[in-house]
């Protein structure tokens, strides 16, 4: 590179930097997921314009998908916060809180995140010329794929019981209501998605944050107010000087996490904690260790391979929302810049793994200052505001509709997942073209 490349490069690598600062605070509000505030830089592009230019602005949404992916671990375990990606990591995460060890929760997926990085790292060599023939082949058969996938997810929600209760319709009862309830959850989602995809109540202006209300709903406020009837004290948290992680438990987790992630960051509508599901079964993963790590890795790879795909010559992958709003403005086909892009991706992700240990230390102070009880309300009203001042009253609706839909796995004990048929339902019989003869029946046409 001759002297004026080295300049730009440089002057990339801190527009991701400060993407990567700026996403690893705004990670700790509730409910704000980082695609909201890329998508108000995007609207004041025009005025941004004089002092961040499209691929400065691409850079910047690098560090912040990196440093957000990172960071959400956060309140996802010690607020009880999930977002779609996170959402399988809270059990165990919760599990490690009340044993005085979520700081070791964080670092564990902070761990596999590194790892997922690692990985994401390691492909640029074969990226340009392995992925555009993967995508070419894989083209085709989507959703038939998708539909498999689908289906293992809810035959997967296997039937349950312990065998207490008196034998006949009771006991059956006992066994196959989680089943019952993952199969319920999953189709009173899937029938809102197509509400909000047809009919959404969300105000035109603000669209792009049409699905903000319902995850809000689905995912975060029963987890909150679950906590708030069960009135949970958090125990004083140890913070662990070395991670309970052997090499093989590292390995396993990252491999695990990035097979998920490449799943998700490769397929539409798949998100991150899905995709990492299916690879934990797939790879047999029962450690929770592993499980937590292949979670960061999952979401990592997910996130940021979504997005640093976009940059692979050749590919023309816009795959997750970050890419597909910035490829409005700008677009790349050299290596050279998918290059730049990685090692964007690698020093933002190193900076936020050592922020995430001092903010998680931060977190950890407040929760032990301030009663979890009052947290927990604090939590519940920023969820609320941040749905109303982005989405309005009609948004408000859609999050209480949510709420009652994300609750009956909370009630009956089934999988959360089963509520991504919000996103799975409408668009997998959208692909089949059933979408318009589904939303004509519901009288939404």
């Amino acid at each position: 590179m001759n002297l004026a490349d080295d300049l730009t490069f440089l002057n990339l690598l801190c527009y991701a930097l400060w993407g990567t600062v700026g996403a690893s605070v705004l990670a700790l509000v509730p409910a704000l997921h980082i695609y909201n505030v890329a998508g108000f830089l995007l609207l004041l592009s025009g005025s941004l314009a004089p002092v961040l230019s499209p691929e400065e602005m691409a850079f910047l949404f690098l560090g912040m998908i990196t440093g957000y992916s990172i960071l959400n671990t956060i309140p996802s375990i010690f607020l009880s916060v999930p977002d779609d990606s996170t959402v399988f990591m809270v059990l165990p995460g919760q599990k490690y809180l009340m044993q005085r060890r979520g700081y070791e929760a964080v670092v564990l997926s902070g761990m596999g995140s590194l790892g997922g990085l690692a990985v994401l790292t390691l492909l640029t060599t074969v990226a340009a010329r392995l992925l555009p023939v993967v995508r070419a082949i894989l083209q085709p058969h989507i959703g038939w794929i998708l539909w498999t996938v689908i289906a293992y997810m809810l035959i997967s929600e296997w039937p349950k019981g312990s065998d207490r209760a008196p034998a006949g319709w009771r006991r059956w009862w006992e066994g196959w209501k989680s089943l019952t309830a993952g199969l319920v959850t999953f189709t009173l989602s899937g029938l809102l998605g197509f509400v909000l995809m047809y009919r959404s109540l969300v105000p035109v202006q603000v669209a792009y944050q049409n699905l903000l209300p319902a995850f809000v709903g689905l995912f975060a406020v029963p987890w909150v107010i679950q906590n708030l009837l069960a009135h949970i004290e958090l125990p004083p948290q140890h913070f662990a000087c070395s991670m309970d992680a052997p090499l093989g438990v590292f390995f396993h987790g990252t491999a695990a996490g990035v097979l998920g992630g490449l799943f998700a960051a490769f397929f539409p509508v798949v998100t991150g904690g899905l995709g990492g599901f299916l690879a934990g079964h797939a790879t047999a993963q029962r450690d929770e260790r592993a499980f937590i790590i292949s979670q960061g890795a999952s979401k990592v790879v997910y996130y940021v391979g979504g997005f640093l795909f976009f940059f692979v010559p050749g590919l023309h992958l816009t795959r997750g929302g970050m890419a597909w709003m910035i490829s409005t403005l700008y677009s790349t086909y050299t290596p050279e810049r998918y290059y730049w892009a990685t090692a964007a991706v690698l020093l933002a992700g190193v900076v936020a793994f050592f922020l995430s240990l001092g903010l998680t230390r931060v977190v950890i102070a407040l929760t032990a200052r301030v009663s979890y009880h009052t947290v927990t309300w604090v939590t519940l009203g920023i969820l609320l505001a941040v749905v109303w001042g982005m989405t309005g009253v009609g948004g408000l609706a859609v999050c209480a509709v949510a709420t009652g839909i994300g609750s009956i796995p909370v009630l009956w004990g089934s999988r959360r997942m089963n509520a991504m048929g919000v996103l799975l339902l409408p668009i997998a019989l959208n692909m089949v073209g059933a979408g318009d003869v589904i939303a004509g029946w519901l009288g939404l046409l």
